[in-house]
């Protein structure tokens, strides 16, 4: 009988699995992948933090320099590394399907513990609207999308006003690739000097103030809603990124050959349906979701108090 289960070795799960390692705890990490680093390896190959290394730690061991935007790969070998520094128990190739609980203890897969932390991400539940029509060319979600010279010779269209979305059109539209972006309401970029710093700033001062019962204050309004991340401010500049409004059906986009959403994703806790008290079964514990934890959860730079404070609760500190 182990005390915790972590489902899941991306960020999340090193970070409660750190502090788990230092109060002592008795568990295992499971996770699906083969290979380390969590979602990060699946990601385009273009992509970047929106933050300096220096904003980016996991509690315990500081992400190395790196001048500039840390890259995909730089974040994959951060996270590499760290479960390796930290020798941490992870099993790899196990998927975590079904939750079982018999009123005192989880089993999943060959395991069972006490308690249990989701610490799933959202890349494996991306989220993709009904829109009415058809589409006959080619259709991914952003969670599959990896490289321009994929699309080389295509036209191409993006749906989605996020981050995610002007990233991508920047990718293709800067490597010359045929891109229209298309947005349900104008897209609105952050100031240029805004980046991922201040972000993390503003969510450790909400992180406090709810901490001490202050209340909510709120995110910052910096004004828009992406950040200008170099390779979407040269794209601006190139004009590559003027979208055009959401179509009413898919019936008009006849005249592209792929369809990237860049619609986001919802909490990948499938596992927890079975449940039948959901996720106020009690020892069990979700970690790494902004709506369910509180801001900045999602990031590898924000996620540190929300994991001391769960490895605190599953081995009995007072908080």
């Amino acid at each position: 009988m182990l005390d915790a289960v972590v489902v899941g070795a991306g960020q999340s799960g090193l970070a409660v699995s750190y502090y788990l390692r230092k109060y002592g705890a008795d568990f295992v990490v499971l996770d699906a992948s083969d290979t380390p680093g969590g979602a990060w390896p699946h990601y385009w190959d273009a992509l970047t933090l929106f933050s300096r290394a220096e904003f980016s730690n996991l509690p315990g061991w500081p992400m190395p320099h790196y001048d500039g935007y840390p890259p995909r790969d730089h974040v994959v070998k951060y996270l590499s590394r760290y479960e390796q520094r930290y020798s941490l128990p992870i099993r790899r190739g196990q998927r975590v399907k079904h939750l079982l609980h018999d009123g005192s203890a989880f089993h999943l897969n060959s395991f069972s513990a006490r308690n249990v932390v989701m610490a799933t991400g959202i890349w494996s539940a991306p989220f993709v609207p009904f829109v009415p029509g058809a589409f006959a060319g080619q259709q991914l979600h952003s969670a599959s999308y990896r490289r321009p010279s994929d699309f080389s010779g295509q036209r191409v269209a993006v749906v989605g006003g996020g981050n995610s979305g002007a990233q991508i059109v920047a990718d293709l539209g800067l490597s010359g690739v045929d891109v229209q972006w298309f947005t349900r309401r104008p897209p609105t970029f952050m100031p240029d000097d805004v980046d991922g710093a201040q972000l993390f700033r503003r969510n450790r001062e909400r992180f406090v103030a709810i901490a001490r019962g202050e209340g909510d204050p709120g995110g910052a309004d910096f004004g828009g809603d992406i950040v200008v991340v170099p390779e979407v401010r040269r794209a601006r500049a190139q004009g590559l990124l003027d979208a055009s409004p959401m179509v009413s059906s898919l019936d008009s986009l006849t005249d592209f050959d792929a369809l990237i959403w860049a619609t986001g994703f919802r909490p990948a806790l499938s596992p927890v349906r079975g449940l039948e008290r959901g996720l106020d079964t009690p020892g069990l514990f979700v970690l790494g979701f902004d709506s369910l934890n509180g801001p900045g959860a999602g990031t590898i730079g924000g996620v540190s108090p929300f994991a001391r404070d769960i490895a605190k609760q599953i081995v009995g500190i007072d908080q």
